[in-house]
């Protein structure tokens, strides 16, 4: 693994090669958090895939859209210009999200989104407002939505929602819903001391982190 500066001030981690299908993970609304979905970014790139997993920081200004768009455009200058498949959590599932439905004027191919417990309800960091309901001209990209039966935080109706409307746009969609809790979806689970998320260490999460790695990975066909 190798940590980076993908813009100042700006870090990700970097596993893999440039020769591997690059997968771009982001985490959620806490700021500068990769660490907490690095279980899962390693099990990733166990399928033979190059992972790149972006901080960025919700609270700025931009909500953070700045920070996304520059890591996504890193990671598809490293691929050598070929399509991404974006791996967002949580808030980061919902910018996955706004991305893919706006990838034409943002610059960046993107080859498959997959979003853990997407939150959205909220406002696309991307945009700035929230997800359209009718994607307009926008090349169809298939989505791949996970979400933790036992979410206390977003509610698995959250992906189902947004499942039916891009159905109803007649965009590929597989939403599935996995004995998970929010944290244990990206391979995190939750510290009530520190209010932060960090890398989960116990075996059950680590069998779902293995288990959320191999549907990301037959993206590509593994």
């Amino acid at each position: 693994m190798q940590t980076v500066e993908y813009s100042p001030g700006r870090s990700a981690d970097v596993l893999g090669d440039q020769a591997q299908p690059t997968v771009l993970m982001w985490h959620g609304a806490q700021t500068d958090s990769r660490a907490a979905m690095s279980p899962l970014a390693q099990r990733v790139h166990g399928h033979g895939l190059a992972v790149v997993l972006a901080d960025w920081d919700s609270h700025a200004d931009d909500g953070g859209r700045a920070d996304l768009l520059a890591s996504a455009r890193f990671a598809q200058q490293r691929a050598d210009g070929r399509p991404l498949c974006l791996v967002g959590w949580s808030m980061g599932g919902l910018a996955a999200a706004g991305l893919t439905l706006h990838a034409r004027r943002s610059g960046v191919a993107v080859a498959h989104a997959v979003c853990l417990a997407g939150a959205f309800m909220a406002r696309d960091p991307i945009s700035g407002a929230p997800l359209p309901t009718s994607f307009g001209d926008e090349s169809p990209t298939p989505f791949t939505l996970l979400h933790g039966a036992d979410d206390d935080v977003i509610p698995p109706d959250a992906s189902r929602e947004f499942a039916e409307t891009l159905q109803n746009n007649d965009w590929p969609v597989d939403c599935t819903v996995l004995a998970a809790d929010h944290g244990s979806i990206a391979g995190a689970e939750y510290d009530p001391t520190a209010d932060r998320y960090s890398p989960a260490s116990d075996a059950p999460a680590l069998a779902i982190a293995d288990d959320v790695a191999a549907r990301i990975a037959t993206v590509f066909g593994d």
